[in-house]
């Protein structure tokens, strides 16, 4: 079922109050699937993860709680002040960084990360191809990407507002990321019949 359009507005963009109510049925709606995406990228202590589009912030503490270090970049002002906040004693530690960026432009420099997490953004990013370019930008040559989405097929017949999200093809996704330079580009699910998946590419 797709969400309603006050909801989608901040599915896309969490502002103020509401958006952090957004951002918890965000959490309780995507937690297969951030879990899905975590096991497949397979951080260890020694890797600096950035995530790209964090929104409700599931997945940082347990990033937090493996890595190394943890940038987290979303182009939502008031996410970026929330998560500031909560993982105050993780940036004083060294541990983490919060950014205000969009992935077209990401606020990061090149080839520092060993891994980048990126969750239900595709649908929001204005060009494939340069979101894809700027993940391999950001990644070290042996880099890996956990991308996970709702393919776009599965998204029109649950009736997702076209004028907010933009609807991803499988296929389009994974040639942008081979054409950005991604050598291995796999397409994941848990189960033949689960209607998201997540790409992991090298």
């Amino acid at each position: 079922m797709a969400p309603p359009r006050l909801i989608a507005r901040h599915l896309a963009h969490p502002r103020g109050v509401f958006g952090r109510f957004v951002g918890g049925l965000m959490n309780r709606h995507n937690s297969r699937i951030n879990r899905f995406a975590l096991e497949l990228l397979d951080v260890k202590s020694s890797d600096r993860v950035a995530e790209i589009g964090f929104g409700g912030g599931a997945t940082l503490a347990p990033l937090l709680d493996c890595a190394a270090h943890v940038t987290a970049v979303d182009r939502s002002q008031d996410v970026v002040a929330w998560a500031t906040a909560r993982y105050r004693n993780a940036i004083d530690a060294g541990r983490a960084d919060f950014r205000i960026g969009e992935i077209e432009a990401l606020p990061l420099e090149s080839d520092q990360f060993d891994k980048v997490c990126s969750v239900n953004t595709v649908y929001f990013w204005r060009s494939l191809s340069i979101g894809a370019s700027e993940i391999r930008r950001v990644l070290k040559a042996d880099g890996v990407l956990a991308l996970g989405f709702l393919p776009g097929d599965v998204m029109e017949r649950l009736g997702f507002p076209k004028d907010i999200f933009t609807f991803r093809a499988v296929d389009d996704v994974r040639h942008a990321l081979r054409e950005a330079g991604f050598g291995t580009v796999e397409i994941h699910r848990p189960k033949p019949g689960t209607t998201w998946n997540v790409i992991v590419a090298q």
